[in-house]
């Protein structure tokens, strides 16, 4: 029964995939239907509730509604009475909310009187079909099955042509560096440029798409996609097994199409863009004049500086797989390196302070689901990021279609956590990328902290890659330790508890790489990853 259903869930997605490919987007169309939504989130946030959650059994949210004895009618008033942010923020105050943990089935939810534990499709958006599955990045876990549909990925198409327009990247012939599925960011990256002037020619990824078990139907997917895209004449490429210390094949593509005598652009991670950097610096390639888009972690001045070294650019995004994709763009008149531009057509945000450590407290950026066909029905999701926030008119064409909402200096705030000291996302990129390279040589992707229990004691690795040459592995924990003395009372203190402990050790190797991602942190042992959410 099972093997029926998922053939006629196949058969659906090609019949989709089919008529999506066949059916033109033009730029005037992409910002009629944004400045549509965004004329209506307060409708659309209502018109998700009543199907989503209150009419809704299944649905987490439900349990919080009551036990916050809210009714329907009430969220209504309070949308009305107050607007949209306002009427989150009450209710964020009376429970109705949930942890990155909770969404993802990892955590009991506990409000007042009330405890259950949900799962993870129990979060699905009902009103938004299901085409096919990805998994999310596994920032915190090994990922979560998130259900994608065509009339999310037909709208983010529109996203991806204003930013092209917006950075002046139409004509720029582009390839794409992110994983295969299960992962969601490779087949996203092509289907939504397969409408585009210029869709994605070539698809390194940097896992292997395997025909065995569990991976075989992910493999098929994929396999089927590319002959039904070539036979509705929208051909696109196949992955092509490229695993990060393969960096130089990428680099190499970009500096052949370079000498052609056009400047390309390459869609992957932060840290994929500097091992291509150095790949071509290694091999003598010239790749300058690329343009690197980025998401998946934080675009940091320590990676920024090794793209500036290849003469290249970047442009950074924000992204969440729970609402389908991207949940930020790039701003093309940026305050800040990472400035992008909130998608709040999509989802609406609320601040919200949180104790992160002994003696810090951030500004928690929680999201709720606005567009019909995310994956995900979430209010007020706590997504374990923070940054800056600000409105402002920039004049660029997100700006000119009502985007007006900008962060920057996007962080999460559960980094790392051992022996009671809390180091925030700034505090562990700033130590990676610029402290260390700087006393010791090597680049911004070569160092990394990974967390491990073992016999119940936490232990945390510094992660050297053999590239940095040979070190004083005792300077190195010296060096850690005088920087989390710098930090603050509190991380002074525990930074003797680190020393006295022996809870620091340096490991010679290349850092873990998740899903394409070179995470500044990594958790070892059954627990979580952490990065920037994208």
């Amino acid at each position: 029964m099972k093997a029926w259903s998922e053939l006629r869930g196949f058969g659906s997605y090609l019949a989709a995939l089919r008529r999506y490919l066949q059916q033109p987007l033009t730029q005037e169309e992409a910002v009629t239907r944004i400045r549509r939504q965004l004329e209506r989130r307060e409708d659309a946030f209502l018109e998700i509730l009543g199907p989503g959650v209150f009419q809704n059994p299944r649905s987490p949210y439900l349990a919080l509604f009551r036990e916050a004895g809210v009714e329907q009618a009430d969220v209504a008033r309070l949308v009305r009475d107050e607007g949209l942010e306002p009427a989150l923020e009450r209710l964020y105050d009376v429970g109705v909310r949930v942890t990155l943990e909770e969404s993802r089935g990892h955590s009991p939810i506990r409000r007042g009187g009330t405890e259950f534990t949900p799962r993870a499709t129990d979060f699905a958006n009902p009103l938004a079909a299901s085409h096919f599955e990805v998994r999310t990045g596994g920032s915190r876990s090994s990922g979560t099955p998130v259900g994608w549909n065509f009339a999310l990925i037909d709208y983010a198409a529109g996203y991806n042509m204003l930013l092209l327009t917006a950075h002046g990247l139409q004509s720029a012939p582009t390839a794409t560096w992110r994983p295969a599925p299960p992962g969601a960011a490779g087949l996203s990256a092509v289907l939504t440029h397969a409408k585009l002037e210029e869709p994605v020619r070539r698809w390194f990824s940097q896992t292997e798409p395997g025909w065995r078990g569990a991976s075989a139907k992910h493999a098929l997917l994929t396999r089927a996609t590319v002959v039904v895209s070539r036979l509705a004449g929208r051909p696109l490429p196949m992955p092509e097994y490229t695993p990060p210390e393969h960096a130089a094949e990428v680099a190499r593509w970009l500096a052949e199409t370079k000498a052609s005598g056009r400047l390309p652009s390459l869609v992957t991670t932060p840290g994929s863009a500097v091992r291509v950097c150095l790949a071509a610096r290694e091999h003598g390639l010239d790749i300058s004049g690329t343009v690197f888009r980025l998401g998946g972690e934080p675009y940091t001045d320590g990676r920024a500086a090794e793209v500036a070294a290849a003469g290249c650019g970047a442009i950074a995004g924000y992204y969440m797989a729970e609402f389908g994709g991207h949940v930020g763009m790039s701003c093309a008149a940026p305050e800040a390196l990472d400035d992008v531009h909130l998608l709040t057509d999509k989802v609406a945000v609320i601040l919200r302070e949180k104790q992160v450590g002994p003696s810090a407290i951030v500004g928690a950026l929680t999201y709720t689901t606005l567009h019909p066909s995310c994956p995900k029905l979430l209010i007020n999701l706590e997504s374990d990021d923070y940054a800056s926030v600000r409105e402002r008119d920039c004049g660029c064409l997100f700006g000119d279609a009502g985007f007006s909402l900008h962060l920057h200096d996007i962080r999460s705030y559960e980094k790392l956590t051992s022996e009671g000291t809390t180091f925030l996302g700034s505090d562990v990129i700033r130590l990676l990328e610029q402290v260390l390279p700087g006393r010791f040589g090597g680049s911004a992707t070569d160092y990394q902290l990974v967390e491990q229990e073992q016999q119940g004691v936490s232990r945390v690795a510094i992660v050297i890659s053999p590239r940095v040459g040979d070190v004083d592995e005792s300077r190195i924990v010296e060096a850690v330790i005088s920087f989390l003395r710098s930090r603050g009372p509190a991380q002074a203190m525990m930074a003797e508890v680190w020393n006295g402990s022996g809870t620091l050790h340096v490991v010679r190797r290349e850092p873990y790489v998740t899903g394409g991602k070179i995470q500044a942190v990594h958790v070892l042992g059954g627990r979580s990853t952490s990065d920037q959410s994208g």
